[in-house]
């Protein structure tokens, strides 16, 4: 599943970053690697964006940006 798949409050783990290598090293500098926690916190409007959390740093990230990184979610969430 991918990362905008996952609703507000659910977190997953970073399975796959599917972008060029721009993207995939700006993601790597704020943490969102390979087997790293992430957790949606919130959609913007539209949701044009989507703020997660990496470990203790929220970031916003763009809706096209999200849909790059798949994600297992984690089970025990509703």
């Amino acid at each position: 599943m991918l990362l905008v798949d996952l609703k507000k409050g659910q977190r997953g783990i970073v399975k796959r970053i599917d972008a060029n290598s721009e993207l995939k090293q700006r993601l790597l500098s704020f943490g969102i690697v390979r087997g790293s926690e992430i957790e949606v916190v919130d959609y913007g409007i539209n949701r044009s964006t989507i703020e997660v959390r990496v470990g203790n740093t929220l970031l916003a990230l763009r809706y096209d940006e999200a849909k790059a990184i798949e994600v297992e979610r984690i089970d025990g969430e509703d």
